[in-house]
């Protein structure tokens, strides 16, 4: 196993009312209709027979800055299954940044606990590619960079001791965290980021399985099916073009149909559920052509593939 069970306890969280017990739920997510609205994603999730919806954060603050209430929050999405929400970024951020990632943690868990989510997602930073480059580091002194250069047990040390702070905090709003390690950033494999969950030894936080993230990380099918399923929480179905190795850009390698890669998505998917793992999977999309098709047709085909791969 790449992660001990004796670590690992159900967390107590509060029962929600929109809670999903079926095995293996098949998730619609937000970035497959990237420029739609949560009540388009909300319409997606009914109107094509989703088992619920991975929200995105962005997308619940702008309905709420649209003047709602979070009283009209909590109608809107009444009856849905949102067992996740995305993101909470650069997770490693230090001194005064640190100070500015636990008020925007406080703040996303304010808001998943106002709507029924049951978890939130956070990510390994920096975003930008260019802050993994030392002569564009150089020439733009204010880019973040976060653990970027540092020993790797100083970054595992440093982003592990937040995490711990952000599951606490979650863990008072009765929620779980879920880590995705972007494959580009320092901390990008599933063994360094199990190495960063048994550090923080916390129990409400989990792991996402992102097939993209992992296959440009170099992690394969055959580790994945090694992990203890009490650590997975979520699995992102998506596909990708081609990589030779390097840096990966997301922007290039992600713009493809789920399906419509390189990935052989069966055996990803298989690698998954041999495990023991029967929860939520979730169509994660970063194809610029799909976002602009009609986003209904998008969904109707990333359900029935997902259905098809997962058997559900």
């Amino acid at each position: 196993m790449l992660f001990p069970n004796t670590l690992f306890q159900a967390p107590r969280l509060r029962t929600r009312r929109n809670s999903m017990t079926k095995p293996n739920p098949i998730l619609f997510h937000s970035l497959a209709a990237r420029h739609a609205t949560l009540a388009i994603d909300l319409d997606i999730v009914r109107e094509i027979g989703f088992d619920g919806l991975e929200v995105s954060a962005a997308k619940m603050q702008a309905f709420l800055d649209a003047g709602f209430s979070t009283e009209d929050l909590r109608k809107i999405v009444d009856g849905i299954y949102l067992p996740g929400m995305g993101f909470l970024i650069d997770v490693e951020r230090q001194g005064k940044a640190k100070d500015a990632l636990m008020r925007e943690a406080a703040s996303m868990f304010e808001l998943a606990a106002a709507s029924g989510v049951k978890a939130v997602q956070v990510i390994t930073g920096p975003l930008s590619l260019q802050a993994l480059d030392d002569a564009s580091a150089a020439a733009m002194p204010g880019l973040y960079r976060g653990v970027v250069g540092l020993p790797l047990k100083t970054q595992i040390e440093l982003t592990a001791a937040n995490l711990a702070s952000i599951a606490d905090l979650a863990s008072a709003h009765g929620l779980l965290i879920y880590l995705e390690a972007l494959s580009w950033t320092p901390l990008n494999t599933i063994a360094k980021q199990v190495r960063m969950i048994e550090a923080a030894n916390r129990d409400n936080i989990r792991l996402v399985i992102d097939f993209w993230h992992c296959y440009t990380s170099g992690d394969n099918p055959e580790q994945i099916a090694r992990l203890d399923k009490n650590l997975l929480y979520g699995v992102h179905i998506c596909d990708s073009l081609a990589f030779a190795g390097g840096v990966p850009d997301e922007s290039v390698l992600r713009n493809v149909p789920t399906g419509g890669g390189v990935l052989n998505l069966k055996e990803w998917v298989d690698a998954v559920k041999a495990t023991g793992y029967d929860g939520w999977w979730s169509c994660e999309l970063f194809c610029r052509r799909q976002h602009q098709e009609n986003s209904y047709d998008v969904a109707r085909g990333l359900k029935a593939l997902m259905q098809d791969l997962v058997g559900a």
